[in-house]
C-alpha cells in the first residue's frame, strides 16, 4: 500500500540500525503510524531536518503492517515557536497519544483538536485551557468522554451552585459527607469544562485534578516524562526567581 502526502506531525523519534529512525506519527487519516525512515541519519539525508516535532508535515509511505517505510516529508507551515513551558507541554501531548492510541486507528477530528492545541501553547494565556480541553477531548474520542452535563443516576441536569461526587466509572453524583469514593467537584466546574470555558482560576484548577485523576485509569502506573520534565523546569524557574530576589536585596 503506498500513501501520498499525508498530513502528519511526527510524535516520536528514535535511532534504528545505524543510520536510521523508527518514527512514530499521528496523521489526519490513519491515526497513529509506525515509520522506518531508511538513512534518515545519514548526512546526505534530504528529509534529515524536517522531521521535527510540532512541525505540520506531508509524509509519503509504503509498506504493509506494524512498521511502514517512509518516501518522503514536506513541510506545509511555518515552525511554531514552543520553548520552555510551552515545549514541554507539548511533548505532554505527544506522550499522551503514544500511550493511549493504538496504530491505525482514525482520528480525524482529534487531529484538528491536537493541531489547535499546538498553536494555543505558544500563548501562556491560553496554554492551560488548552492543556484541559485537550484532555477533555481526547478522553471523549477514545470513548470515555466524562459526563459533565448530567447526574449519573438520576439524569438530572448539573446545577452551579450544587456540590458533586465524581466517579470514574459512573459521573457526578449529588454530594453526601458519608460518600468517600470519587472526587469532589462544583457543579459550575463540571459545566464550564463542558462549555470549553475555563476562565476562572476554580475551575481551571478543579478541571485540572479531574482530567489528570480520569486519565490515571488509563495511562496505568507507568509515570509520564512530560510531567517530571515540566515539574523539574518550574522548580528551576522558582530557584532562579527566589536567587534574584535575594541578588536585590
Amino acid at each position: 500500500m503506498k500513501v501520498n502526502l499525508q498530513p502528519a506531525y511526527i510524535l516520536s523519534l528514535r535511532p534504528y540500525r545505524e543510520t536510521s529512525a523508527l518514527v512514530e506519527v499521528f496523521t489526519q487519516n490513519y491515526g497513529r503510524v509506525g515509520l522506518v525512515a531508511k538513512g534518515v541519519r545519514q548526512q546526505r539525508s534530504k528529509i534529515a531536518g524536517l522531521l521535527q516535532p510540532f512541525r505540520s508535515l506531508l509524509l509519503s509511505w509504503v509498506g504493509r503492517g506494524d512498521l511502514v517505510t517512509l518516501v518522503s516529508a514536506e513541510i506545509t507551515d511555518g515552525d511554531l515557536t514552543l520553548v520552555g513551558e510551552g515545549l514541554v507541554c507539548a511533548f505532554y501531548l505527544n506522550e499522551l497519544l503514544l500511550r493511549l492510541l493504538s496504530r491505525y486507528d482514525p482520528f480525524e477530528a482529534l487531529f484538528l483538536v491536537y493541531t489547535r492545541s499546538l498553536l494555543s501553547l505558544t500563548n501562556l494565556q491560553q496554554r492551560q485551557q488548552a492543556l484541559r480541553l485537550f484532555e477533555r477531548d481526547l478522553l471523549a474520542h477514545l470513548g470515555y468522554g466524562p459526563l459533565l452535563q448530567y447526574e449519573a443516576d438520576t439524569y438530572q441536569p448539573i446545577e452551579a451552585e450544587q456540590w458533586y461526587n465524581y466517579k470514574a466509572e459512573k459521573g457526578p453524583q449529588r454530594f453526601h459527607t458519608e460518600d468517600l469514593e470519587g472526587m469532589r467537584i462544583q457543579g459550575r466546574t463540571l459545566l464550564n469544562l463542558a462549555q470549553g470555558q475555563l476562565t476562572d482560576p476554580v475551575s481551571l484548577r478543579e478541571s485540572k485534578y479531574l482530567l489528570r485523576w480520569l486519565l490515571s485509569f488509563y495511562l496505568g502506573s507507568k509515570p509520564l516524562k512530560s510531567q517530571y520534565l515540566l515539574k523539574e523546569l518550574r522548580q528551576f524557574s522558582n530557584n532562579d526567581k527566589k536567587r534574584a530576589a535575594h541578588d536585590h536585596k
